[in-house]
């Protein structure tokens, strides 16, 4: 019996989608067909390759008045903000196209009597996409568009609960004529994925997802000498100086706590606010948390869709339980949304204080709409809480001192350093993590040395 896959909604519980797992003998023939049609590719001039990934860019941007309300239905997030997805995935890709010609330009020394060097990108070959369900869009774009770029054929494996955004990549792939095999969508169960990692039928795989899913990956490819690059979440910090405005700080961190209901790999997940500010900083915090509109993501109305699903809202549920019950205090009056309720997918936004690291809300991912705020005396103590976690992905300060920024970003383990915002990603700048938020790197210049191998050429003249 052939395995099927669902995307079940978050809105109402009704299947989205369903689709039979690919078979052995679908994925073999994928596979090959890619190897066949990289072989070509890595001869096709940058100049050509840029012409077909545009046409791609355009043909998703087609599809977009579609898109935004499938979006919704998949995966909750309301359609008022729905095409914000799109438009990152467009300045992304269009950015990945345009420094292609020079990050993969060969790397010359200086010039040697009597010889001809340089060091030339060369692509990986086969490079497998495993793309999530909470930015499914600009996740994948992030490998998919410079991977071919860089010469390299691509499988696309899209999260269940996201089916129809692997679909509507090789739709667009279909449109814009590249060539046949290059790009392949495939919906994998996790066996049949681990054996494509095993088996080395891929040069390169990059995975965005939980922790536990990037050991798997580690686990799958062990022994294979492949490349295994993983984002894995984060705990995503801000710390607000004393010197901070406060107005702007609440606009941009309740905005970065709360967007997609807090299921955001860099979304901000606690926050250290300078004794001289506190006060004012979670009055702000709290009233415009209260503002927002808890309902069907299909209506303009609503800010706040429901999350992924039930079970993701009640593991929430149970840290801000814990956390009351240890001391904390939350200051949202949950009642005054009127779609939560214990057992929903639909939770209202929480703001917790007297909280501290004691607590798994303050050290554990959460991804949901609740944010911890701690009060800090002063830059050491912030930066030893903003260190105290097994994640490191982004952190931001608050402040307008650049000075203070630069020097106490330098003192963070993070990937990203942000000054005055948060949960964005710029693609001339790499995405990238330390510590149990993995390793390597997508976006800019940075990202296609992931995505392409060194070849050394040492030819001698005149012999």
């Amino acid at each position: 019996m052939t395995a099927t896959v669902r995307s079940v909604s978050p809105i109402d519980g009704s299947v989205c989608a369903e689709r039979p797992a690919a078979s052995p003998e679908r994925i073999e023939a994928a596979l090959a067909a890619a190897r066949r049609a990289q072989t070509g590719w890595m001869a096709t001039p940058i100049a050509e390759r840029a012409r077909l990934c545009t046409a791609f860019v355009d043909a998703m941007l087609a599809m977009k008045a579609d898109i935004v309300p499938e979006l919704a239905r998949q995966m909750g997030r309301p359609i008022r903000s729905g095409g914000g997805e799109l438009g990152g995935f467009e300045e992304r890709a269009r950015h990945m196209i345009a420094v292609a010609d020079d990050a993969l330009a060969p790397v010359m020394p200086v010039s040697k009597p009597g010889f001809e060097r340089m060091i030339k990108r060369t692509p990986l070959g086969v490079v497998l996409v495993i793309a999530p369900w909470n930015y499914p869009y600009l996740t994948a774009v992030n490998s998919v568009v410079p991977a071919l770029m860089a010469g390299n054929a691509v499988i696309l494996k899209h999260a269940a609960q996201t089916l129809l955004v692997g679909e509507r990549f090789q739709a667009a792939a279909d449109a814009a004529g590249l060539p046949e095999g290059l790009f392949c969508n495939l919906v994998l169960s996790h066996d049949a994925t681990a054996h494509i990692l095993a088996s080395r039928q891929v040069d390169q795989v990059n995975f965005t997802g939980s922790v536990d899913g990037g050991a798997a990956m580690e686990r799958a490819a062990a022994g294979t000498f492949i490349g295994v690059g993983l984002e894995l979440g984060g705990k995503d910090p801000a710390y607000v100086r004393a010197d901070a405005d406060v107005a702007f700080a609440v606009e941009n961190l309740v905005d970065g706590a709360f967007f997609n209901s807090g299921q955001s790999c860099c979304g901000i997940e606690r926050i250290y606010v300078h004794a001289d500010l506190y006060d004012d900083f979670v009055a702000g915090f709290v009233d415009l948390t209260r503002s927002y509109v808890l309902g069907d993501p299909l209506d303009e109305a609503t800010t706040l869709g429901p999350m992924v699903r039930p079970s993701a809202a009640e593991f929430v549920r149970g840290q801000i339980a814990e956390a009351v019950a240890a001391g904390a205090r939350s200051l949202v009056d949950t009642a005054a949304f009127d779609r939560d309720a214990a057992g929903s997918a639909y939770m209202a936004p929480q703001v917790l204080v007297d909280v501290d690291h004691s607590m798994r809300v303050m050290t554990e991912e959460s991804f949901g709409p609740v944010i911890g705020i701690m009060k800090v005396s002063g830059d050491d103590e912030a930066v030893a809480l903003m260190n105290d976690s097994a994640y490191g992905l982004t952190a931001s300060f608050w402040t307008r001192d650049v000075a203070a920024a630069d020097a106490l970003g330098d003192r963070v383990a993070t990937g990203t350093v942000f000054m005055n915002r948060c949960d964005y990603l710029d693609p001339a700048l790499c995405w990238t993590g330390v510590k149990d938020t993995g390793r390597g790197a997508t976006l800019s210049r940075v990202g296609y040395e992931t995505l392409t191998r060194p070849k050394s050429f040492h030819l001698r003249l005149g012999a």
